[in-house]
């Protein structure tokens, strides 16, 4: 039993050790500067952390929408354990590693970060603030502790409905530390102690981090959350299994209720998570502000209308993930472009993402929920349009953009900032996943990812329907549950056709249930009342008479397809 549980224990008692052993110094040792507390950035600041917050409900339910009944909970819970196991890990270790002194990679171009003073925030005050602005140090983590707790939730979406809920914790802990830190204090670790007035375009302050002090702009997240989520989900994609019967089956979501309003609180957060970028209460906040608007309302728009002249209808789905797309994309760009420019790269996001989503099921690559089609596509994509977009009317710092009257100087930069991303996220989740799943497994097994996660790894139902769990403690958890109650008193049974095309019988079957000119078979008229649904070559019936459905089904079926079936009955 201990066993079992020696990874955690022993990760518990590291952290409560380390307050112990850290070196406590003096915050304001080597300040050059006592910036007075500004109460209205502050304010702002604490709204939007708590708008950040928000969002991974958000994301819960938007995910939690988009999978079948059976995934509901387990899919909203790897968003909402982030809460906890990375809201605790950052606080203790995170932060500090994300946004100390570098230690590696000298006083400059640092790889990663470390200061004792930021290890459970134990050598600070409430009062001490962050370097060159009004806001405390207590509200700079919690901020960024809300970026932190999100990103590694968006990966879950790559492999819903077929990981299990342990080694996941596991990877939480684990991805924040060699990706998430890493990247974070590449793009916006600054020199704490720097004198007031010596600050990048990017940040505000005086980078250390090697992207950041190169001039590569990324303001809310593009490559730190984004990229960084996309790609490890791509990693973790080609690693692990695919979803039993994809993409030859097709896999409805079953809740498009929950995942437009998942994408509503999302857009809502997503305020917060661009205008508190900013750090202060100040007209880049406002322009920020703006261009996530924009850049939100456009990608939604340009997904659905391609998506209208592709597929002939506009779907729920289509509309949630072109806001999405365009949150994304305009991320990176969000403080350093004008509300124009944010909603042109919404028009170009919404576009390329559906057309990155619609190109999945011919590369066979099973991304459940579109983390890298969204998220990996969306973000690389926003971090190099912000070389086109940025201007000097926002900050006359800053380079303007190749389509704002400046060169390929920022394009350059931006592509490099984002390739690194790609191939830093791509390559050390791979190495991460692949140890997890060695160590301890990642993914279900057959059993249980059709009995459902939320009854294997939770032991509950997202939404209770009027069938009670089987609670018996003699019910081995290996073994079906019998059904305590038969459905109607109605007998349920499986007619298998054998010898079909899989295209051709779902093509052929689908065309039958269409509306038409002329009235249905007779054998079609007799089998579609008890049909309840078709998996690949499986007809599943409720009540009706077994031999007759299935010789209907045969009559029915052999004048359609173009080789000879044969049939038979289970259950």
């Amino acid at each position: 039993m201990f066993r079992r549980w020696y990874l955690p224990l022993a990760a518990l008692a590291a952290l409560l050790v380390i307050p112990v052993v850290a070196r406590a110094e003096d915050p304001a040792a080597g300040s050059t500067a006592a910036p007075s507390l500004d109460s209205g950035s502050t304010a702002w600041m604490m709204v939007s952390s708590a708008f950040v917050m928000l969002m991974v409900p958000g994301l819960a339910l938007f995910y939690g929408g988009m999978v079948r009944r059976k995934n509901i909970l387990a899919t909203m819970m790897h968003s909402m354990v982030a809460l906890a196991v990375v809201g605790v890990y950052w606080i203790a270790v995170g932060y500090a590693l994300a946004f100390g002194t570098p230690l590696v990679g000298g006083p400059t171009h640092g790889l990663i970060g470390w200061d004792s003073r930021l290890v459970f925030l134990q050598g600070i005050t409430p009062t001490d603030l962050l370097p060159n602005t009004g806001i405390p140090i207590y509200l700079h983590c919690m901020y960024q502790g809300m970026f932190a707790i999100i990103t590694p939730a968006l990966i879950s979406g790559a492999v819903a409905e077929r990981i299990r809920f342990k080694p996941y914790c596991l990877f939480l802990i684990v991805w924040i530390t060699f990706v998430y830190c890493p990247l974070a204090h590449w793009v916006w670790a600054m020199d704490w102690f720097a004198p007031v007035g010596e600050a990048t375009k990017a940040t505000g302050q005086t980078a250390v981090g090697w992207l950041g002090s190169m001039g590569a702009l990324d303001f809310a997240g593009g490559t730190v959350v984004h990229i960084a989520a996309g790609l490890s989900g791509l990693a973790v994609i080609l690693l692990l299994r695919k979803r039993l019967g994809y993409p030859e089956h097709a896999i409805h979501p079953s809740g498009m209720v929950l995942t437009l309003l998942g994408a509503g609180l999302l857009w809502f957060g997503w305020f917060g998570f661009n205008g508190g970028s900013a750090l202060e209460s100040s007209a880049r906040s406002v322009s920020a502000f703006s261009a996530t608007q924009a850049a939100a309302a456009a990608a939604g728009l340009s997904w659905m209308l391609a998506e209208w002249w592709h597929k002939g209808k506009p779907t729920a789905l289509g509309l949630a993930s072109g806001i999405v797309a365009g949150l994304v994309a305009v991320t990176p760009a969000s403080g350093f472009v004008l509300p124009s420019s944010g909603l042109i790269i919404g028009l170009i996001a919404g576009v390329v993402c559906y057309v990155a989503v619609c190109l999945k099921p011919f590369l066979k690559y099973d991304d459940s929920l579109d983390a890298f089609g969204v998220h990996g596509v969306g973000g690389f994509l926003g971090a190099v349009l912000t070389g086109f977009f940025c201007t000097k009317v926002i900050d006359d710092k800053l380079n303007n953009g190749l389509l704002m009257g400046g060169g390929f100087e920022q394009v350059g930069i931006q592509l490099l900032a984002a390739v690194a991303a790609v191939v830093f996220s791509f390559g050390v989740s791979l190495i991460l996943v692949k140890g997890i799943d060695g160590l301890v497994g990642f993914t279900v097994d057959a059993r249980e990812e059709t009995e459902g996660l939320d009854r294997t790894e939770h032991g509950e139902v997202g939404f209770d329907l009027g069938l009670a769990l089987e609670s018996a403690p003699e019910a081995a958890a290996n073994e079906p549950r019998a059904a305590l109650v038969p459905p109607n008193g109605q007998k349920r049974f499986t007619v298998v056709v054998e010898g079909a095309d899989l295209a051709e019988l779902k093509r052929t079957w689908s065309e039958l249930c269409g509306a038409g000119a002329t009235p249905p078979p007779a054998e079609f008229r007799a089998v579609y009342p008890y049909m309840t649904t078709l998996q690949g070559n499986r007809f599943r019936f409720r009540g009706g008479d077994p031999k007759a459905l299935s010789d209907n089904l045969r009559h029915l079926l052999n004048h359609r397809l173009s080789t000879p079936i044969v049939v038979h009955v289970e259950g």
